[in-house]
């Protein structure tokens, strides 16, 4: 008996294409659960990745806001946004809005930092929030949705009254 037949058959009982058909599902199933993606986490490494509750640290600079008091409101529940993808929903956990400072010479060579003038007048703000909300914790960090969160990670949120990008001051867990 002939290992392959006329009909391409192996053996005359499986067809050499459905073994290729079988294989190359195989190949991708494997590559789908243990290979890393893009973002270096395999969906095995994601699924079994721990859940905590995360804190940013996120500073907007410069944000021309009339009344930020009565806007931006601790225990807000607002939608996190990283690298323009809608990731999470956060809580808002602490607010603290100042004026931008700038520095002025004194006449024995020192210096002071005194509130910005210009900001005054334009209704600027520097904006300090602390956001709170479950995250994956990873080898590499923290990761909401399927982005990265770091010191330096451009985050934007979005809440009923106002969309704002700031960036990431510090990541806590």
């Amino acid at each position: 008996m002939a290992i392959l037949d006329r009909q391409g058959r192996l053996f005359g009982k499986v067809s050499i294409l459905d073994i290729g058909a079988i294989a190359a599902i195989l190949i991708t199933v494997i590559g789908l659960f243990l290979l890393p993606g893009n973002n270096g986490n395999s969906i095995a490494q994601m699924l079994s990745a721990d859940s905590k509750p995360v804190e940013v640290d996120m500073i907007v600079k410069g944000l021309s806001i009339i009344d930020p008091a009565n806007v931006i409101k601790v225990g807000d529940k607002v939608s996190i946004i990283i690298r323009n993808q809608p990731r999470e929903q956060v809580t808002i956990k602490k607010v603290e809005i100042s004026i931008p400072k700038v520095l002025v010479a004194k006449t024995d060579g020192t210096t002071i930092s005194v509130p910005d003038p210009r900001s005054i007048d334009t209704s600027q703000r520097d904006i300090t929030i602390v956001l709170s909300g479950p995250a994956r914790i990873t080898d590499s960090g923290v990761v909401f949705g399927s982005e990265k969160v770091k010191i330096g990670t451009s985050i934007d949120i979005e809440g009923p009254k106002y969309i704002m990008r700031g960036s990431a001051m510090g990541v806590r867990y």
